[in-house]
Formats: C-alpha cells, sequence, structure tokens
C-alpha cells in the first residue's frame, strides 16, 4: 500500500473493518497520523501514525499490508 491514504473503508489484516476518518499531523512532531473509527463494538476512534497504518506486516502466516482498501458495495 503506499503512503496515499484517503477517507474511506479499510479492513485490518486481521479482518476488522474501519474507516478512515482524516490523516492529519501531530501538533508536536508534525508526523502524519491516521484518525479512523472501528466499524464493530463500540465504535471506537483510533489514531496511528501513517507509517505503522501502511506498513508491511508478517505475523501469523500472513504477509502483506496492515490495512487494505475494501470494496465498495
Amino acid at each position: 500500500m503506499v503512503d496515499d491514504v484517503t477517507p474511506g473503508r479499510y479492513r485490518h489484516f486481521k479482518g476488522g473493518e474501519y474507516e478512515v476518518v482524516l490523516v492529519a499531523r501531530d501538533v508536536e512532531t508534525e508526523e502524519a497520523v491516521v484518525v479512523y473509527q472501528a466499524l464493530y463494538g463500540e465504535r471506537g476512534h483510533w489514531v496511528r501514525s501513517l507509517a505503522d497504518f501502511t506498513a508491511w506486516v508478517s505475523r501469523d502466516g500472513y504477509e502483506g499490508p496492515r490495512f487494505v482498501r475494501a470494496a465498495v458495495a
């Protein structure tokens, strides 16, 4: 996945779906961060660095992007 994250629905490699609200900047470091909301359970809001959001993971037999853009139904 490229670092060009835009608002919309994404699927985490573990299966959960999230809605990216926006990409912002940390006030202290100016690091790009992704603000997103879970689309299940309590629908909490989360913040993760853009680098971490777009990272390639290798865990439990899976190798690929941490998040992928979900297909629009």
